[in-house]
């Protein structure tokens, strides 16, 4: 039965193709980025869907003024099991990025160019990608009548290059879509061998820190306190103190620490001789996750109280993003699952990761539900000419329909 179905999606790459070429005509941009979200680009899909068999579609649309006709789409697609119990989910996201420059493309990014086994376009690979392996998938059961081991559901969401506010957050504020035993892959991230499977993410923490002096005349510095000696005293302890307070390793990111880096420094005064009243910096921190940010920000508290009282000035931080996530056991059944699928297509041993950036992931391990992140990627998304390798969409179409009848 399973030989039925790969041999099916073998020959399905012009389908691959034709679906790759009608989601990359809409322009499925947030209106952060000056678009008008995914509406046309779901309907797209949904219809596409349809006229193939998918029988069982649910759309769950969250409001959002800016974008047309005030929704941002979220689609599921549901394929009966033998079992509903330990249903299996592969969530990609139908929002891309902009295109950027024009002239740094060498043909229309939203028109799809075939060409020595590539696809180039805005969103081939992030995410079409893995959107239409999981469609070619689902399509090799529905075509040959092939019912999977577990239900399985196919999600698109939205937003998800903005934050996911309006994609899988608000799907599970305001939706029951997920159970507790639920299996979630998501297509969505890799490298070049698929050999990595990600499961789990540093805890991630974003500060502004503002300093409040007294702005003085650069040759009377005695009669001012200088917000910028004082930011930068406390940037530079924040540096290389907090490492010491948090200091444990794990093996299972790159790098293994626990990372604290001032990075954007914002204008304070604009000539050379005024010793500034007022000076403010940003703190990139991405933390292992034994350590809650609630102990990190103590610390923080503690450092800037030390600073301020020595400098004679007011600090103040301001959260600009804060994010903690659980892990996915690298033992989860869902983990062994996808790591044998893999070795049987690709032939790679897979070995699971942690990053420092964040995922969609994390929302749905904040919930207790299993997922993983892992696809066969050439990375080349957000950037001009990207593509998509057509045996990377036909591969991982495969590693996915043997996680559909994969008994568990």
């Amino acid at each position: 039965m399973i030989a039925k179905i790969l041999e099916h999606i073998e020959k399905s790459v012009p389908t691959m193709v034709e679906l790759e070429t009608g989601l990359c005509r809409y322009p499925a941009l947030s209106p952060e980025s000056g678009g008008a979200g995914e509406f046309d680009k779901c309907e797209f899909l949904q219809a596409w869907l349809a006229e193939r068999g998918f029988k069982n579609l649910e759309r769950h649309d969250a409001p959002d003024a800016r974008a047309k006709n005030g929704v941002r789409p979220n689609l599921v697609a549901t394929i009966p099991g033998v079992s509903d119990a330990k249903r299996l989910w592969i969530m990609s996201h139908t929002d891309v990025v902009p295109p950027g420059d024009p002239s740094m493309w060498k043909s229309d990014p939203w028109t799809v160019v075939q060409k020595d086994g590539r696809l180039y376009g805005r969103g081939v690979e992030d995410n079409q990608q893995g959107l239409v392996a999981s469609v070619a998938a689902a399509l090799a059961l529905l075509e040959n009548g092939i019912t999977p081991a577990h239900t399985v559901k196919l999600l698109f969401v939205a937003d998800e290059e903005m934050g996911s506010e309006y994609g899988i957050q608000w799907v599970l504020a305001n939706r029951k879509l997920f159970r507790a035993d639920d299996m979630v892959v998501i297509p969505d991230g890799g490298d070049e061998k698929g050999e990595t499977i990600e499961v789990a993410e540093k805890n991630l923490l974003w500060l502004r820190i503002a300093t409040k002096g007294v702005q003085c005349h650069g040759s009377r510095p005695d009669l001012g306190a200088n917000a910028h000696v004082a930011a930068a005293e406390l940037a530079v302890r924040l540096h290389d103190e907090l490492p010491m307070v948090f200091p444990e390793k794990d093996a299972l990111f790159d790098p293994d620490y626990s990372t604290f880096e001032p990075t954007k420094s914002e204008a304070n005064v604009p000539n050379v001789n005024t010793i500034p009243g007022d000076d403010a910096f940003c703190m990139d921190m991405r933390v292992l996750p034994r350590y809650p940010l609630a102990k990190v920000l103590a610390e923080i508290e503690r450092i800037m109280a030390e600073v301020a009282a020595k400098r004679r000035v007011a600090m103040t931080h301001e959260t600009l993003q804060r994010v903690e996530s659980k892990p996915t056991s690298p033992d989860a059944p869902l983990v062994r699952f996808l790591s044998k699928a893999v070795k049987e297509v690709y032939g790679v041993t897979t070995r699971p990761i942690g990053i420092g950036g964040g995922t969609v992931g994390a929302f749905l391990r904040n919930e207790g539900i299993d997922s993983v992140v892992w696809g066969r990627l050439h990375e080349s998304a957000h950037q001009p000419n990207e593509f998509t390798v057509i045996e990377n969409i036909v591969g991982d179409a495969k590693v996915m329909a043997k996680l559909m009848m994969e008994k568990r």
